[in-house]
């Protein structure tokens, strides 16, 4: 039987760098003896800066600009600690310089990813600016997030926005907004605080609450992610934590160190504050590539949240007050959990990223049944040319309903062919 793979199951979480901050800093010194401008600032002393960003696949896009480059497509993730290139091409058309190689690892089976540091630069997000920045570039594109999205993908980015300023995410709007920490009053108006604490920049919670079948409701330590696009990821081997009775295997996404394979179940219950959600999907990722990759100081840590439960909220994280502040947004806290209806693997090309191919087909799934293969190039999704579509957008319509009629033509050795089906739940 093939694994189920889901481009909302993307996780780019946990990247542990084999230097520390300390080492990065003497780099820094040895290059430049200016001070004046260090750290991440808003232009002209603004006490906060608001932007938009963009969604795809539940993971926040938005817009940068490294020293002189064109504009760039990073990840807004929580938990990485350094800015990182994941695309080779763009520090090879900025020439950047590198004064040492290091060795990374994170969530994946495969071994560490090798990689490159340059340092002192001047990292924009809008008027938001990072003066004097270290970049770790990757040896290798091997997210190929580009292809799993269908928009260009440049790099992934968090720690440092977040533990500099406070920052709301407002999925509903589709608008960041940056505050600086000093001028920071909470008002209700930000939703219920919940304690947070931050190790190894990655910030952690004690509130989530899961009921588990026939078993009491309790508490476990989550960490918050947005770098990953599913709803919850519990470790079941180390979390104490029963897998459902009924679950899906998977192909959970990737890390840097490769493939991320697991089990998808659902959660009967999962509670913050006065909020409850039913039928959460999760996701178990086997030890092998997911628990052993962490440090001991994580053994605590029964898994995380990401980009679909969060998306439910409106999101403030106040790392240097040690809360984050949740406001429920009404007709999303009554969105059921699903997962891709179709079997279909579907990718942009990475040339041309609206192309976009099938790879894989699940045996006796929808998109079996329907007649498609791998290698099929797909052309219109119900009336939609795929030029106006990304794959995410495509992923979406495919977990949006049960029974929902998808129209497909695709092409096939040059011959365009159309076919149909209907979505259903494989859990």
């Amino acid at each position: 039987m093939k694994k189920l793979t889901s481009i909302t199951a993307l996780m780019l979480t946990n990247i542990l760098m084999v230097f520390s901050v300390n080492t990065m800093g003497q780099f820094w010194k040895k290059k430049s003896k200016k001070v004046e401008n260090y750290g991440f600032h808003i232009n002209g002393g603004k006490k906060f800066y608001s932007l938009p960003f963009k969604v795809y696949s539940n993971l926040i896009v938005v817009p940068v600009v490294l020293d002189e480059s064109d504009t760039l497509n990073f990840i807004l993730d929580t938990g990485v600690s350094s800015i990182f290139i994941t695309e080779p091409a763009v520090a090879e058309k900025l020439g950047l310089e590198y004064v040492r190689e290091v060795a990374i690892s994170g969530a994946g089976e495969g071994k560490s990813l090798l990689a490159m540091v340059s340092i002192d630069h001047d990292f924009r997000l809008g008027k938001i600016t990072g003066y004097r920045q270290n970049v770790v570039v990757l040896s290798e594109d091997i997210l190929n997030l580009s292809e799993f999205m269908g928009v260009p993908i440049h790099g992934i980015f968090g720690h440092s926005l977040f533990e500099n300023f406070i920052v709301t995410i407002d999925y509903n709007n589709l608008v960041l907004t940056v505050r600086q920490t000093e001028s920071f009053k909470y008002k209700k108006k930000y939703g219920q605080k919940y304690p947070i604490v931050v190790t190894q920049s990655k910030p952690y919670t004690d509130a989530i609450r899961i009921t588990e079948g026939g078993k009491p409701e309790r508490n476990i330590r989550l960490v918050i992610d947005t770098g990953a696009g599913h709803a919850l990821l519990l470790n079941s081997e180390e979390g104490n934590i029963a897998l459902p009775e009924k679950v899906i295997r998977a192909n959970l996404g990737r890390g840097l160190n490769g493939e991320i394979f697991g089990d998808i179940g659902r959660v009967p219950k999962v509670s913050i504050g006065k909020n409850d959600l039913y039928e959460v999907l999760a996701s178990f990722p086997d030890s092998l590539a997911f628990s052993m990759k962490f440090p001991p100081s994580d053994d605590n840590r029964q898994g995380s949240i990401g980009g679909e439960f969060l998306r439910r909220f409106k999101v403030t994280l106040n790392y240097n007050d040690g809360y984050m502040a949740l406001k429920p947004i009404r007709r999303r806290m009554k969105e059921p959990f699903e997962h891709d209806m179709s079997g279909l693997d579907i990718r942009a090309k990475k040339d041309n990223l609206k192309r976009l191919f099938v790879i894989d087909v699940i045996k006796g799934s929808p998109g079996d049944l329907a007649g498609l293969k791998a290698n099929d190039e797909i052309i219109f999704v119900n009336d939609d040319h795929v030029d106006k579509l990304t794959v995410a957008d495509i992923y979406r319509l495919f977990s949006k309903k049960v029974g929902k009629s998808i129209d497909i033509f695709y092409r096939r050795n040059g011959v365009l062919t159309f076919t149909t089906f209907e979505l259903k739940r494989a859990i």
